[in-house]
């Protein structure tokens, strides 16, 4: 099964800026586990077929307008209703005043309820922006993760090859390290991978020969960042003379990450080869491909030849 994630009320509220109004226990220690929210408007009608209990419940005009629009003892009958599959939070949106009931009911059945003057939209697509991330399926890979002129390039290879050398060059060069010797990678979207570090070793790099440095305090806060969207994967491995490398860069490389497939490359390495610039070529022909326009798609045009492509990918889910 599936490695279970979950978020905090008290993160949810602090990050949001929402108002607590009730809590049936320390908010740290109240957990929602599922990335997604719900408007109980057919619920408070009657209808729970489909209905996710584990979701976040918010509710806004329409939902008020509703409640409004009934007696009191069929209000308080609909919200308990509600409140008795257990949902892990419940989230009055646009500044409403409460009924006396929302608060009577959470504490008999141990539901938060926070408040945000946020309009609903708004409200929502924040919160499940913020889940995505914090809820997202996640693996962590030993590499190096760093932004290279906006392009987040995963770095990897045996341990040794040269990955925290490299991304030393790189920061002094004016990029910025995300993540050095363990990678956490998050899934959050069908087709987006972000990448991380551990807070522990956050912004610390180690270098062989001189030991762990703090690049942050090193080079100043414009060195590092905390997250970056993984573009490419760069794979550093020694040179090998046996070995036919691709010169034309015609096909297609890929590594499977979580089920995301992120273009990939293959850099030999060996004395005399300065990564750093080949880094940095390598991201911005990378991002010129997303736009669009392939260097060796053109000469091939000019030169009237015609090559079949082939996508390589590697599936890291089956490492």
């Amino acid at each position: 099964m599936p490695e279970l994630f979950s978020v905090s009320v008290e993160d949810i509220v602090t990050e949001l800026g929402l108002e607590l109004i009730y809590a049936p226990d320390d908010p740290a220690n109240l957990l929602v586990t599922n990335n997604d929210c719900n408007r109980p408007g057919l619920q408070l009608m009657g209808f729970y077929e489909y209905f996710n209990a584990e979701r976040i419940q918010i509710c806004g005009n329409m939902e008020f307008a509703y409640l409004a629009s009934v007696d009191e003892e069929t209000r308080y009958k609909k919200i308990e209703t509600l409140f008795e599959t257990h949902i892990p939070m419940f989230v009055v949106a646009r500044g409403h005043e409460l009924y006396p009931e929302m608060t009577e009911l959470a504490k008999k059945h141990g539901i938060p309820i926070c408040r945000t003057n946020e309009s609903t939209t708004a409200f929502v697509a924040s919160l499940i922006a913020f889940l995505n991330v914090r809820l997202a399926p996640r693996i962590t890979r030993h590499g190096v993760l760093i932004e290279i002129y906006g392009e987040g390039v995963l770095i990897v290879g045996e341990s040794g090859v040269g990955k925290s050398e490299t991304a030393i060059e790189l920061v002094k060069r004016g990029h910025r390290l995300v993540a050095d010797d363990a990678v956490e990678i998050r899934k959050v979207s069908s087709i987006s991978l972000v990448g991380s570090s551990p807070n522990n070793i956050r912004h610390y790099l180690e270098i062989r020969g001189i030991g762990i440095i703090n690049v942050r305090r090193l080079f100043g806060m414009g060195s590092v960042k905390v997250t970056e969207k993984i573009d490419m994967v760069v794979e550093l491995e020694p040179w090998d003379s046996t070995k036919v490398y691709d010169r034309m860069g015609v096909d297609n490389e890929y590594t499977t990450i979580l089920g995301v497939n992120v273009p990939s490359l293959t850099i030999p390495i060996k004395p005399g080869r300065n990564l750093a610039v080949i880094l940095e070529v390598a991201a911005m022909n990378n991002r010129q491909k997303k736009m669009g326009y392939n260097a060796a798609q053109e000469l091939l045009d000019n030169l009237g030849l015609q090559v079949d492509k082939r996508d390589k990918v590697k599936n890291w889910d089956l490492m």
